[in-house]
């Protein structure tokens, strides 16, 4: 059995091979009360609170087709189950991409990712896959098939059921197939790294970022055990980590954005950075996006705060967890750590999420291992003033608590 699926209380698993065959099935389950739990590439099926009701595994693996790809309207329409490296090939073709970082491609499924919102690095220029989803189609917990979107980029009339849907955890729908806005592959890219001293330089060379005239792609503070073998990292000198910051575009382009920021960072007096193209920076480019998913039984955790707070909040938490290993994209506020799992886990999380409470911030697991006992609070941290409208919102799509039950933070601690 795969670890990830000792989260979920299966008592079998059905594969349907359509979207037909996926809205019987959950109408049958919602007429006899029984839990269906979606299921993707399971590369994330530990992300949420640990449900305890047994139930229905409903797998979207046979819903992979590629349904309709007009590659000059910058769209393609695929099934749930297409796998994230699957259509990254099909784009290729056209020489286009899907530019939000995802983890474990080859295994990570399209409605997997509409499910969980995921994104990497190049949040920072190219946002997240919420803003590429234009269409979708889904089943409700009643068994009702329901599409919203279009294959039109400007599509923006009426609620925005596609920026409900994604980041639900499947709790509102279980998602059969996407729409999603596609980009022309930059025809060149280049990542840069220094080494920051400590993390009051850091917050000083952050803030130089701000007036730079070249425009990242994305911009990476590294911290802890986990980047220390990175060859492609090798900036002579000792730190506290180190600042890396990513480039795309055409190659002209990329060329003087290196040139700019390289010479904005000698004329600080911190010498030259070191520069990766090519296979190098291919292989960086990778590591930092499957950072997420690299935890080998870690407890894995996000902080989101405000971008000016990232370096404070990195302090307070290298001072409960010295050897923690961070990736940071600082330039959106987002902190993304990895932590052994002490015996109180639970006691840890309460700590960690003070501090960052106190800032108007969020914390919430993004994995931890089986073993692990969490509660849903310390999952997802104390209900919040947006708890009400979104279990009204369950309750309207999924009246019967069906989906996913208890994995998302609408349902009662």
């Amino acid at each position: 059995m795969d670890d990830a699926d000792r989260f979920l209380p299966l008592t079998e698993t059905i594969a349907p091979d359509d979207q037909a065959a996926v809205a019987e099935v959950v109408a049958g389950a919602g007429k006899a009360g029984t839990a269906v739990y979606p299921i993707g590439g399971r590369t994330a099926t530990d992300y949420g609170a640990r449900p305890t009701r047994p139930g229905l595994g409903l797998s979207l693996a046979g819903l992979n087709r590629i349904v309709d790809y007009p590659a000059r309207d910058l769209t393609i329409t695929v099934e749930a189950g297409v796998t994230i490296a699957d259509l990254a090939a099909r784009l290729r073709t056209e020489g286009q991409r899907l530019p939000v970082d995802i983890p474990q491609a080859a295994r990570a499924t399209v409605g997997g990712a509409v499910a969980t919102n995921p994104s990497g690095p190049r949040r920072f220029r190219c946002g997240t896959l919420r803003d590429y989803v234009i269409g979708a189609s889904a089943v409700d917990g009643r068994g009702t098939v329901f599409s919203a979107g279009g294959r039109v980029v400007k599509n923006a009339a009426g609620y925005d059921l596609c920026r409900l849907l994604t980041g639900s955890l499947g709790t509102i729908g279980v998602v059969t197939q996407v729409t999603l806005m596609v980009k022309p592959v930059p025809q060149a890219s280049a990542l840069v790294a220094c080494d920051v001293a400590d993390l009051d330089e850091a917050e000083r060379v952050l803030a130089e970022l701000v007036h730079t005239k070249a425009v990242p792609a994305a911009i990476e503070l590294l911290i802890g055990p986990a980047w220390r073998d990175e060859p492609a990292l090798a900036v002579p000198g000792s730190s506290v980590g180190r600042l890396v910051v990513g480039f795309e575009g055409t190659a002209p382009e990329v060329d003087w954005m290196v040139d700019e920021f390289a010479s904005q960072w000698c004329r600080s007096g911190r010498g030259a950075p070191a520069s990766m193209r090519g296979d190098d920076g291919l292989r960086l480019w990778s590591r930092l996006a499957e950072f997420p998913a690299g935890g080998d039984g870690a407890l894995v955790v996000e902080i989101r705060v405000l971008p000016s707070a990232t370096v404070e909040q990195i302090g307070l938490l290298l001072g409960a967890v010295p050897d923690a290993s961070i990736e940071a994209h600082a330039g959106d506020g987002v902190i993304r750590a990895r932590l052994a799992p002490p015996g109180d886990a639970a006691g840890l999380l309460d700590r960690l999420r003070e501090p960052v409470r106190a800032k108007g911030g969020s914390l919430v697991v993004l994995s931890h291992p089986p073993d692990v006992e969490l509660g849903q609070r310390h999952v997802w941290g104390p209900p919040t003033a947006t708890a009400g409208p979104m279990r009204a919102i369950k309750s309207r799509f999924d009246p019967k608590g069906i989906l996913n039950p208890d994995r998302f933070i609408f349902a009662s601690p």
